[in-house]
């Protein structure tokens, strides 16, 4: 756990920096020069900036130990801050979409310069080493957040190449290019959003996992060669983990301390799948016939 929370931190901090010299360099172009791509793409990373500072903030919690405050841990800081990154997003793609509208009906002022296409050169390359930093560390740590991080620096990618599409009309005596580029990628900017929003409201409000992975879990148990059954099976994400809780039926003969084992081992075995955070056992004598959805292993 304290190797996870340093890796997270290390590549929460990567974005907070690239993002900030990338608004450097694309502001002080854009504001000299009156490029309107430039000052647009600076605006993006400024919202990719709050969103990577609310990611360090909030979803280091996620490391932190159950406490009197937070009995089940802080699992739900992860989803908590990748749905932010996604508003944000959404909110971004909106005003993109508007500016570039705008620009296509009143005309873009701004006149080609070949620092832009440096500037917006090194925006690429830093946004590539943000994304491809994220995307690699996350291999392992698999968090909402960062996934969600690694998500908006492709976007920067779509959306500094837009502007530099966009510049390079200015250059051949095209500028419409701008706006119409900008459009287009903003229209990315939302279904990205979208999609992030979508999966960690999913994980916010306690919905079951996929299918498969309800039944490796019930595989898990049944597999058990002591378990004759169960029932009252349910699994549900806390966080972007899952919680697991079932009966299962045993024989009635057994001790106390056997009763005591199979339980520690049963959950011990669906901790195996990797989703699963947490299992709450109930052992119940087998061949009662009361519960209507027991299923015989």
């Amino acid at each position: 756990m304290a190797d996870s929370r340093v890796a997270f931190l290390k590549v929460s901090w990567a974005n907070v920096l690239l993002n900030t010299l990338k608004i450097g360099v694309e502001g002080s172009l854009g504001l000299l020069t009156g490029s309107l791509a430039l000052t647009a793409d600076a605006a993006h990373s400024v919202a990719d900036l709050l969103a990577s500072g609310v990611v360090l903030i909030w979803g280091r919690s996620a490391f932190d130990d159950a406490d009197d405050s937070h009995p089940h841990g802080h699992n739900r800081f992860e989803p908590l801050s990748a749905l932010f990154v996604g508003g944000v997003l959404i909110l971004l793609g909106l005003k993109l979409l508007y500016d570039a509208g705008h620009s296509v009906l009143t005309g873009v002022s701004a006149e080609y310069s070949i620092w832009l296409v440096l500037g917006l050169l090194f925006a690429l390359g830093d946004m590539y080493l943000c994304y491809w930093y994220t995307q690699d560390k996350n291999q392992e740590l698999q968090l909402p957040s960062l996934r969600a991080l690694a998500a908006d620096s492709l976007n920067d990618l779509y959306t500094t190449g837009a502007a530099l599409v966009g510049v390079l009309g200015m250059a051949v005596g095209y500028p419409i290019f701008d706006p119409i580029a900008g459009g287009i990628v903003s229209l990315l900017v939302i279904h990205q959003g979208v999609d992030i929003s979508r999966e960690n409201i999913q994980y916010l409000a306690d919905s079951a996992p996929p299918k498969s992975e309800r039944e490796e879990i019930k595989r898990q148990i049944r597999e058990h060669s002591a378990v004759h059954g169960i029932h009252d099976f349910v699994a549900y994400y806390s966080g972007h983990m899952v919680e697991v809780e079932f009966h299962a039926e045993v024989d009635r003969d057994l001790t106390v301390v056997e009763a005591h084992d199979l339980e520690s081992d049963l959950r011990h075995r669906v901790r195996e799948v990797d989703s699963v955070s947490d299992v709450h056992v109930h052992l119940d004598p087998a061949g009662l016939g009361e519960w209507k959805d027991a299923t015989e292993s």
